[in-house]
């Protein structure tokens, strides 16, 4: 690796310092959460304004917010993103630190695609492919996308009449006890599959999300019933979460937390 430039460093720190806060900052300000020199924060300053990184605050003198700059630059990185090239890549880093199976997944209609997909290198695994579909309600992922869904959108899905096809007697079929499941997975924040598609099999899954907040695919661990314990899922369950939030991260979202 090259050697880093010191300007370029301390200028894109000071635009990171807009990430916190209520995104506006004056020089002080800066010179006293970077610990620069007066001049320097000065300097940096009114090279970023001239380039339209960060703009004044009108009616409030000396501070300054971002610009549009940077707003085009992330619309640009937006544009080229791939959410299934993302979520393989995420995919591949939690399954080489669990070594189960990690896939990443869509909501379509009420059916979930997995649209990624790493193998355990155990002999023992789950058997599905990247492109299989499958019911959402049967599924971690798809349950973990079911919940994130607008309660109207929810209902325009899965009417209380609907007919809940069963891949095992362990899934659910009554729409009622379906969100009664869905209540409980949208307050934890994670969702786990007990057999529900694969007699043989159980998932935990956490929500994706895109620069908006939107939850826009689930990423879940899959484990054959011979390696699944109450430990482990839980082990699992904070796996999730962090490739989830990566996955989110590569997407454009930060997290609030």
């Amino acid at each position: 690796m090259g050697r880093l430039v010191p300007a370029v460093t301390r200028a894109l720190d000071i635009l990171e310092l807009f990430l916190d806060g209520d995104g506006t900052l004056s020089a002080p300000d800066i010179v006293r959460k970077l610990q620069l020199p007066r001049t320097t924060v000065h300097e940096l300053v009114t090279t970023l304004a001239a380039r339209k990184y960060i703009v004044p605050m009108p009616g409030q003198p000396g501070r300054y917010r971002l610009g549009v700059r940077p707003y085009q630059l992330g619309a640009r990185y937006s544009e080229q993103l791939d959410l299934a090239a993302e979520g393989q890549q995420v995919a591949r880093t939690v399954a080489e630190t669990c070594d189960e199976t990690v896939h990443v997944a869509i909501l379509e209609d009420t059916d979930v695609i997995y649209i990624a997909k790493v193998d355990s290198t155990h002999a023992v695994r789950m058997v599905s492919a990247a492109g299989r579909r499958l019911p959402a309600h049967c599924t971690s992922v798809g349950k973990m996308l079911l919940a994130s869904l607008p309660e109207p959108e929810l209902t325009a899905r899965i009417p209380d009449s609907a007919r809940l096809v069963a891949m095992t007697p362990n899934s659910i079929t009554d729409p009622g006890a379906l969100r009664e499941a869905l209540a409980e997975i949208r307050e934890r924040g994670l969702a786990v599959e007990n057999r529900e598609s694969n007699p043989d099999v159980s998932c935990v899954a956490a929500p994706v999300r895109d620069r908006t907040g939107q939850v826009v695919a689930a990423l879940s661990i899959s484990v054959p019933m011979i390696r699944w314990s109450e430990e482990r899922r839980a082990e699992l369950e904070q796996l999730a979460v962090k490739g989830a939030a990566e996955l989110s991260e590569h997407l454009g979202h930060r997290s609030m937390a």
